[in-house]
């Protein structure tokens, strides 16, 4: 990626950006909200390309450049990659390519499972790219010393979870199958490597069993978050919904998640570009 100016337009203080391929980094603008209440927020779904796991690296790349241009030039302070895939496979590029702007990614639980554990193994729920990524990876090399780490995707979740369907039956199957070998192997955390998760986290507690921990890293991310901004922010709570899908789809995650009635922005990719 080429380096792009990082400057904002329209001045004043800004606000957070956030991007998913869809509706799962909705867990994590919740906890963003939360922590930062007085920090107005712009989230970008790319639903026209859900599912990012599916996708080539190249081209998650691309996407990834032209939604962090788009919310920088609606005005974002920082960017929160609040997508698995994305950050696992465009962090680090969308760091260089933007240097005056801070980015957040997302990576699996690894240091806090790994404290957890009492049985010494633990389970990463998440998408190929980010199973195969190196910001897991390095979490693994860094913080799992002496512990297993027992990975395992989950093919098609996220199109289910981006359908609504949270607990029916297919879904059930699909979550009941991806356990299957990491509980076969006696993990007792696990960590959810994929925004879209904690959607299904009821589910998945359910058929792991209460003594199974499960692990959503987004209140570690709002914390960094604070940490990378460079004031505490004056904003009003105004909070800007962009979709390149269907608007009402993502207004009735929205509600159904964070409990807000809005009116999702439809953009289109022409060019490379988000117009």
């Amino acid at each position: 990626m080429a380096k792009q100016s990082a400057a904002v337009e329209g001045g004043g203080s800004g606000c957070i950006g956030l991007f998913d391929s869809g509706v799962g980094g909705l867990t994590v603008l919740r906890e963003v909200m939360r922590q930062l209440p007085r920090w107005d927020t712009i989230y970008l779904a790319d639903s026209a390309n859900c599912p990012y796991g599916a996708r080539p690296a190249e081209e998650i790349r691309r996407l990834s450049e032209g939604i962090s241009r788009c919310l920088i030039e609606r005005g974002a302070r920082a960017i929160v990659v609040a997508c698995n895939t994305a950050s696992a496979v465009a962090l680090r590029g969308l760091r260089e390519c933007f240097p005056g702007v801070p980015f957040v990614g997302m990576v699996p639980a690894i240091k806090p499972a790994a404290a957890l554990t009492k049985s010494g193994a633990v389970g990463v729920l998440a998408t190929p790219p980010t199973l195969h990524g190196r910001l897991l990876g390095d979490a693994v090399e860094r913080y799992a010393g002496g512990v297993r780490v027992l990975s395992q995707a989950c093919p098609g979740l996220v199109e289910r979870i981006e359908e609504g369907d949270l607990d029916g039956p297919a879904t059930e199957a699909l979550v009941r199958r991806c356990l299957e070998p990491l509980l076969g192997q006696g993990v007792d955390v696990i960590a959810l490597g994929c925004t879209h998760y904690p959607f299904v986290a009821p589910l998945i507690q359910r058929l792991a069993g209460p003594e199974v921990r499960l692990l959503d890293p987004s209140e570690a991310v709002a914390r960094q978050v604070a940490r990378v901004l460079p004031e505490q922010g004056s904003g009003s709570g105004r909070h800007v919904f962009l979709t390149s899908g269907e608007p009402e789809a993502l207004a009735r995650a929205v509600r159904r998640l964070l409990g807000l009635a809005v009116q999702p922005e439809p953009v289109a990719w022409r060019d490379g570009r988000l117009g």
